[in-house]
């Protein structure tokens, strides 16, 4: 990476654009004007729609299907089953283990089993309700002990290996037992952490095309548009040059819109059959069963501390509930484990978990994807033996941070860390030394701090290709078109390379159009994931920016005699000649020179730490940190738990648009708020969703949200895009422990499985 320090300045001092501050985003405008044009906005002629039959049955064969009654209606077009489409795909290479449609035997109560095209949805609708499927109820297995039992059946049991336990990691580092035998205190604990889904404001939702030529469009509500038009391809046997998937706008992903859904795959399949475009759009209540969630975990942790506060040891075990399918459960698996140590100085380490599949609704990435749960495990313990060593939690934790040019001991290289300074800021902010052990009864004010990850040094499937890729065309117009494969889902990517483009080049983002997820007009972009982005595509665009700026002055150097070196570019003009040029007129003088001007940049993640083979789910380029303190107040009678206040210190290594970040930040502690209180994706004991609403399954309310203050911590990571790091996923880690800790020091017990619910609080405060 180039050093952006010195050219900034430079630019910065000249009108450069970074920082933020008062600016809109490049999209921002048509979003809340209600102009921007989402999945279900567009209407192509003879379009039909589908919708889905769902399974009543938690396990169960699948015995017949008479879709007669349905195909003898009005309007009904086709019927779509399983036996159809028969390719499995998934998320992860190694786990390939859905099919569009339930084949053979459906595997959770909402399963699609039968997907109906008609030209209209109630026609569609009432269609599904006409299908007569006939089952054979099996046992099922509805919990993390079932699926662990050698006398339950096998939900998958066609794998060349069945299993209930999809991936099982065992690692271990250093002498975890002599490492307890040389501590003062060994503390055992256990912890379970519910499961919860996204709530995205708008749905999933597809609508494929066919074309006489036998190519296929498809557009999806989709955070991973490269790995979805992989599956399609595929799935339906067709080359990938004949499938073009375009993601427009998206009302939210947060993880929920990774992997490719029913909506897709049937939609795509349909519209081929019937050569016509189909649409599918899910209901509010079928989100819930497409779930993708987090996943129930429960987790049993030992640790070791010297009586003046350094860690020595980490035992710690891991079941993670995955529901019926894989999705990314591969790589929570190791997820569970990998981030753990991390920030701390922790070199005797040790961790087992397990992914395993149930017969509920799949789990796969949700913000802070498998990293939250063990988090919340660490920080709570961490305060309880603060607590029993009479020890101060915030001294602890800094004297045990790792410092910048740090490897874990599981082989993970930290570029750059400020989480000394993120502490240090919510403890003042707070006044959390003061308050803590000292707030009237009934209030409490509790810290944590977390790590994550600025996207993933390996890809899902194993190439030696660039993970972003960004394309420039300017023409003597004076606008500089933006082609890359991101996935905007609300997280201000699109602003984000107008940004980075317009800053190298001296121009205002509004001088840029950004053109994304195209798989015909835009380069490779492995998607919306691992807070990978901004560090990615940004660099990529940095590059693709450098080039073209390189391309413009060399023509104005030789056209003007002037040193290359000495060019500035800033405020829609070019400086350092015997007068200002013009943007406009500096391009047309390059145009003239070079001919048609365009450039292209690319990143891959370099070659850092020990990349252990076992560890190479978990390498990241660098890592966000983050520190935030909660003050709750609880009432005694009732059990009710008030978040008064949130602060939230983040390491993001550099502002790039100071409200952005800020946006990013207060959304993952509202998020986490609503973990920590509220949210859980809970079943019957027969499996039956209990809260597939936004009536029943609650999330935060302005009246739930406390007042959060964001305090951004500059680090300046030496391989981020002017030194820029994550900012949207890794601050939902500390909120959940951080309001733990807070309780605990309001009503003095330890409630160690969230959501801390008026029934949990109140029986903690009886049983005191």
């Amino acid at each position: 990476m180039t050093d952006d320090r010195d050219f900034h300045v430079r630019a910065v001092a000249e009108g450069g654009v970074l920082g933020g501050g008062g600016r809109g985003k490049v999209d921002g405008l048509a979003k809340i004007t209600g102009r921007s044009v989402f999945v279900d906005d567009l209407v192509l002629p003879r379009m039909v729609y589908a919708k889905v039959l769902r399974s009543p049955h938690a396990h169960a064969k699948i015995l017949s299907i008479d879709a007669s009654e349905a195909l003898a209606m009005p309007g009904v077009l086709k019927v779509m089953t399983g036996e159809d489409c028969t390719a499995r795909y998934g998320a992860i290479p190694v786990a390939q283990d859905e099919t569009a449609l339930a084949l053979g035997k459906v595997r959770y109560i909402g399963e699609p089993v039968v997907c109906v095209a008609a030209v209209d949805e109630e026609t569609a609708r009432d269609a599904c309700r006409r299908v007569r499927v006939v089952y054979e109820p099996l046992d099922a297995i509805l919990s993390i002990d079932d699926a662990l039992s050698a006398d339950k059946p096998f939900i998958h049991e066609w794998a060349r290996k069945p299993s209930n336990i999809l991936r099982k990691v065992d690692q271990e580092y250093g002498d975890v037992d002599a490492a307890f035998a040389a501590s003062d205190l060994v503390l055992e604990g256990t912890y379970d952490y519910p499961g919860s889904t996204h709530v995205p404001l708008e749905t999933h939702a597809a609508l494929a095309v066919p074309h006489a030529d036998g190519r296929l469009t498809l557009w999806s509500s989709t955070q991973n548009p490269h790995y979805m038009h992989r599956t399609i391809a595929r799935v339906l046997g067709m080359r990938p040059g004949d499938v073009r998937v375009i993601k427009p706008d998206i009302g939210a992903g947060y993880g929920g819109k990774c992997d490719t859904f029913c909506t897709d795959v049937c939609s795509a399949w349909l519209a081929r059959a019937l050569d016509r475009p189909v649409k599918f759009v899910f209901e509010r209540e079928e989100v819930f069963y497409a779930h993708r969630g987090r996943h129930r975990t429960k987790m049993w942790l030992k640790m070791g501390m010297t009586k003046e506060g350094r860690v020595t040891g980490i035992d710690f075990k891991a079941w993670a509930e995955g529901g019926a399918y894989a999705s990314y459960g591969v790589v929570t698996s190791f997820y569970l484990g990998v981030f753990m140590t991390m920030p701390y100085k922790v070199e005797n380490y040790r961790f087992q978990s397990h992914r395993v599949y149930t017969n509920h609704p799949p789990c796969g990435p949700k913000r802070g994807h498998g990293a939250i749960q063990p988090r919340f495990a660490l920080e709570l313990h961490l305060d309880r033996m603060c607590e029993a060593l009479g020890l101060d939690p915030v001294q602890v934790r800094l004297d045990n941070l790792i410092e910048a040019g740090h490897e874990t001991v599981n082989g993970l290289l930290v570029p750059s860390i400020a989480l000394s300074e993120c502490i240090e800021r919510v403890v003042q902010a707070s006044d959390y030394r003061a308050k803590k052990g000292s707030l009237p009864p009934g209030r409490g004010i509790g810290l944590a701090c977390s790590a994550y990850m600025c996207g993933a040094l390996h890809a899902v499937y194993d190439n030696d290709l660039p993970h972003s890729g960004v394309q420039l065309k300017c023409d003597r117009s004076g606008r500089v078109t933006i082609f890359s494969g991101t996935a905007d889902c609300g997280q201000g990517s699109n602003h984000m390379l107008a940004v980075f483009v317009a800053e190298r080049l001296g121009i205002d983002p509004t001088d840029c159009t950004v053109v994304e997820a195209d798989t015909d007009l835009t380069p490779v972009d492995l998607g919306s994931y691992s807070s990978r982005v901004t560090f990615m595509a940004g660099n990529a665009a940095l590059q693709a920016a450098d080039r073209l700026r390189s391309q413009i002055a060399s023509a104005l150097a030789a056209k003007f005699k002037v040193p290359v070196e000495s060019l500035v570019f800033a405020g829609r003009e070019v400086r350092g000649a015997w007068r200002p040029i013009p943007w406009l007129e500096a391009v047309d003088i390059a145009e003239g020179h070079h001919g048609t001007l365009g450039s292209v940049g690319s990143y891959k993640p370099p070659k850092i730490g020990s990349r252990l083979k076992r560890t190479s789910v978990g390498p990241s380029p660098a890592y966000s940190f983050t520190a935030q303190v909660a003050e709750v107040t609880v009432d005694q009678v009732s059990g009710v738990v008030t978040v008064d206040k949130m602060w939230a210190a983040h390491d993001l290594g550099r502002v790039l648009h100071r409200e952005i970040a800020e946006g990013q930040i207060e959304g993952c502690v509202y998020m986490g708020v609503g973990e920590a209180l509220l949210e859980e994706q809970a079943y019957r004991k027969d499996g039956v969703h209990m809260t597939p609403s936004i009536l029943e399954y609650r999330i935060p309310t302005v009246y739930d949200t406390p007042e959060i203050q964001v305090l951004l911590v500059e680090s300046h990571d030496p391989g981020g895009p002017f030194g820029a790091k994550e900012a949207g996923e890794g601050p939902q880690l500390s909120t959940v422990p951080a309001i733990g800790n807070a309780l605990h020091d309001a009503i003095g017990r330890w409630l160690t499985n969230p959501p801390y619910t008026p029934e949990k609080v109140w029986k903690a405060i009886k049983g005191r």
